[in-house]
């Protein structure tokens, strides 16, 4: 693939911060497959950071609705600017989806889409009317389900930009809380190492491989290296195994069996993951108010 753009480029300098020559080159070489030249270069040496997870490229809401039955639904609904965000006519219509949700929605983004709500406007409907009014794109993200059925759900809201649900066996209010305030400032990505997919696992070894294999040290320090970056990671990315941000001498997994509980699932919502936009540190802001 020769034709690369410049776009294409800069998109791949924003991920690595490598310049503009090794950019091009890498995408040249990976015949302009964004994520092969990303790995390209950090085996290479010549990535300084993905920070694709990080990037934030839309504004937007992260909505939580819970009704009397134990269900609880949390939305994510994108809009172009901060300022939409803050529209009277956008956030009356994040409220009318995010309840609509809880009873309406049953997996499929696409048929909540076409479901009528009570003013007989389908939920397209109601979003095309929102987009004339305030002339930017908005468009429903993702939507995510909780039932507690004998079981017990925790939830945080920092402002309307992270929402956290924390599902454990045993009520514990105070306990959930404090395990759904870490979730927000840790971003873990799974429960426990068994939670992280092989295929993810897989691809961070051959990277730090590759790197290692650059030190020119002995094959069996090598493989010692790389465990201990793979373990490094694990701990890094799983709920259990993260020291608690309030108490860093107890790992959430020590935490959780202290009060004789157990995690079942959680989920963290940030607005705009994995879409470009302007960087918003808000996991920064939840450490901040922990610690205050």
């Amino acid at each position: 693939m020769s034709n690369i753009t410049a776009k294409m480029v800069k998109e791949l300098r924003d991920r690595t911060g490598a310049g503009m020559m090794e950019c091009k080159k890498a995408l040249l070489e990976a015949d302009g497959d964004m994520d092969k030249a990303v790995d390209s270069m950090r085996k290479a040496g010549q990535a300084k950071a993905d920070k694709k997870s990080s990037r934030i490229a839309a504004e937007g809401i992260i909505s939580l609705s819970i009704n009397n039955n134990g269900k609880a639904n949390m939305v994510e609904i994108n809009c172009e600017t901060d300022f939409v965000a803050k529209d009277e006519n956008f956030l009356e219509f994040v409220n009318k989806i995010s309840e609509a949700s809880v009873d309406s929605f049953n997996g499929s983004l696409e048929d909540f889409n076409e479901f009528e709500h009570s003013s007989g406007k389908t939920t397209e409907e109601m979003r095309l009317e929102l987009v004339s009014k305030v002339g930017e794109n908005v468009k429903i993200r993702r939507i995510k389900s909780f039932e507690t059925k004998d079981t017990y759900m925790g939830h945080y809201m920092h402002g309307n930009k992270i929402g956290v649900v924390v599902i454990l066996e045993k009520e514990n209010e105070e306990l959930a809380k404090d395990v759904c305030m870490h979730i927000a400032a840790m971003k873990p990505v799974a429960l426990d190492s068994s939670d992280i997919e092989k295929e993810d696992l897989d691809r961070e070894r051959e990277i730090y491989m590759a790197q290692a294999q650059e030190s020119g040290k002995p094959e069996n320090i090598i493989e010692k290296m790389v465990d201990g970056k793979i373990k490094k990671y694990i701990s890094e990315v799983t709920l259990v195994n993260q020291p608690f941000v309030k108490d860093n001498d107890i790992m959430i997994g020590d935490l959780i069996k202290k009060h004789d509980n157990k995690i079942i699932s959680f989920c963290r919502m940030e607005v705009g993951e994995g879409i470009e936009k302007k960087d918003e540190n808000f996991a920064d802001e939840v450490m901040s108010q922990i610690k205050n």
